[in-house]
């Protein structure tokens, strides 16, 4: 049972409920997110420009969108198949969200003509593509959605944080990306709440 100090506290972070997995943080098996607070907004400094904002935003909707896509064939259920594929599809739409703000930054220039070369395709959360796909072989469907909800919690932190830092239509963007990916965590969510 819940204080109703912390049911206060979680109605005003935008949660309804929170559950408490058997074994907690001790019986995770994937990857955690340690550090401070701030510790997401490593990939940049304090004088990171806007457009750096815009093509590191770009880079993390472009990474999950290659993970959910990929997930299709690790996933042998056919409701988190269909929601990894929805997911894609809205990663899409994120990077074409963040490739706009981008050509405003820079006058016209495209995101893609000046992402950095021999650079990694990660993904929200700050991992690489490619170890979240091997990591989610033969992995229980539930445990891939919890994975998918961290990825979901740390870029709904990271948008939020990156629209504290920038003002006027910037800002009203990266809040419109955090409010969708609370929408994605939501769905993640009540999927696994079926799946346990």
């Amino acid at each position: 049972m819940r204080s109703r100090a912390a049911a206060a506290v979680l109605a005003d972070a935008g949660l309804e409920a929170v559950y408490n997995m058997q074994g907690g943080i001790a019986a995770w098996e994937g990857l955690i997110a340690a550090g401070p607070p701030e510790s997401g907004m490593a990939y940049f400094g304090d004088s990171a420009q806007p457009q750096e904002l815009a093509m590191l935003a770009w880079m993390l909707e472009d990474g999950s969108r290659q993970f959910y896509a990929g997930m299709d064939v690790h996933l042998q259920d056919d409701n988190a198949k269909k929601l990894f594929q929805n997911l894609a599809k809205a990663e899409v739409m994120h990077e074409k969200t963040v490739a706009e703000l981008y050509r405003g930054f820079t006058k016209g220039r495209a995101v893609e003509d000046d992402l950095p070369s021999g650079r990694d395709d990660i993904m929200e959360g700050g991992i690489k593509v490619a170890e979240a796909l091997q990591w989610a072989e033969g992995k229980e469907v539930a445990t891939i959605l919890e994975f998918a909800i961290a990825l979901e919690t740390n870029a709904y932190d990271l948008y939020l944080k990156m629209e504290r830092r920038l003002d006027g239509d910037a800002q009203k963007v990266f809040l419109r990306l955090a409010e969708e990916e609370k929408r994605h965590l939501e769905r993640l969510a009540e999927l696994l709440e079926k799946k346990v």
